[in-house]
């Protein structure tokens, strides 16, 4: 019995030390992973502050990059604080949040969907948002927070619809898809049907609301837009863990003990949130969405949503956008809206050619 025992222990130890190598090697390639993802995450952090310091320094009431830093740590004179704080900060911080939210809300909808095409603007959510604000300047005469109150509700009901109607046993990605398609067009429509039969005015004021601006975002709309990323961003924290599993299908995340439309759904929620936060206040920012994720998934690898590096990627794609189209030309100033549909248009094209080939 005791040899028995002995022998027993002695094949347990060896298991054990064959084990060993592989659970440490997978450790590694853990390690590496995250380690790859924040030096990541740090770099475009650095790249989005550069872009944003020189856009504090940039405009026709020119502030060197050492009277920005003497504002930005409570000196300067009272004319370059206004400049600075009041003028550009504002627009600078409204952009970065507004990126961060898109890029949050299509790496949900990406990783939950299974579906690349799956972002916001394209499934209608965005347009469903802009509807809500045109039918309430137009419609009501409305301005200010009833606006943007408008543009939320916009999308949430639309975001509703898109679900009742994708809705079968179950929420499927490429129904969901499909059903966003249509809603898009469906909101786009009306919105031109609106903007065709109103005045001049009316539909230069309700312009902002179909190509996406953050000019005019400061005071109490930036606060709201950055109290409902915060609480949307430690929602998603609380549900990120479920993101991978759902990413492999809805049978591999209840074998992992996912509750597979529980999450998709309280996940699709607070993207849903997000998207129609950063629309109420800027508008329909078009393919931030669907480039962000992308790019952040590419970049890490490891084949997770790469939420985090999304996040920040959207802020400063956004950001970056924002710049250039207020100083590529002189003389010249292009909407967010307009420099990202130029950007993301030709990627769109590329990311469906692509599919095809992969499929073929």
């Amino acid at each position: 019995m005791r040899a028995a025992a002995t022998v027993d222990a002695r094949a347990g130890a060896a298991a054990a030390d064959a084990h060993a190598p592989g659970a440490a090697s997978i450790g590694a390639v853990r390690r590496a992973h995250r380690r790859r993802h924040a030096l990541i995450v740090a770099a475009v952090v650095v790249v989005a502050a550069a872009i944003g310091f020189a856009a504090l320094s940039f405009g026709a009431a020119g502030v060197t990059p050492d009277r920005v830093v003497a504002v930005l740590f409570g000196g300067g004179g009272r004319i370059e604080q206004f400049v600075v704080l009041e003028l550009r900060l504002p627009r600078i911080l409204a952009a970065l949040l507004v990126g961060a939210a898109f890029g949050l809300a299509g790496a949900v909808f990406q990783s939950t969907l299974r579906n690349p095409l799956a972002s916001p603007d394209i499934l209608g959510i965005s347009a469903g948002a802009s509807l809500g604000a045109v039918w309430a300047i137009l419609g009501l005469g409305a301005t200010g927070a009833l606006v943007a109150g408008s543009a939320f509700a916009g999308g949430l009901a639309v975001a509703l619809v898109i679900w009742l109607a994708a809705w079968r046993q179950g929420l499927h990605g490429v129904r969901f898809v499909l059903v966003g398609v249509g809603m898009a067009y469906l909101c786009g429509s009306t919105v031109a049907w609106l903007l065709a039969r109103s005045e001049v005015r009316q539909a230069q004021t309700a312009l902002h609301w179909t190509i996406g601006s953050v000019a005019d975002v400061r005071g109490e709309a930036l606060a709201v837009l950055a109290v409902g990323v915060a609480a949307c961003a430690l929602a998603l924290a609380v549900l990120t863990d479920a993101l991978r599993p759902l990413a492999l299908g809805d049978d591999h995340a209840r074998a992992l003990g996912v509750r597979a439309d529980a999450a998709r759904v309280g996940l699709l929620v607070v993207a849903v949130a997000l998207v129609a936060l950063a629309t109420s206040v800027a508008g329909p920012v078009a393919f931030v969405a669907l480039i962000a994720p992308a790019v952040a998934r590419r970049l890490v690898g490891g084949g997770g949503a790469a939420v985090t590096a999304a996040a920040v990627l959207g802020a400063a794609l956004t950001l970056g956008a924002d710049v250039i189209g207020q100083f590529a030309l002189p003389g010249f100033t292009a909407p967010l809206g307009i420099v990202t549909g130029l950007i993301g248009a030709p990627y769109l094209l590329w990311l469906l050619a692509r599919t095809e080939r992969t499929r073929a």
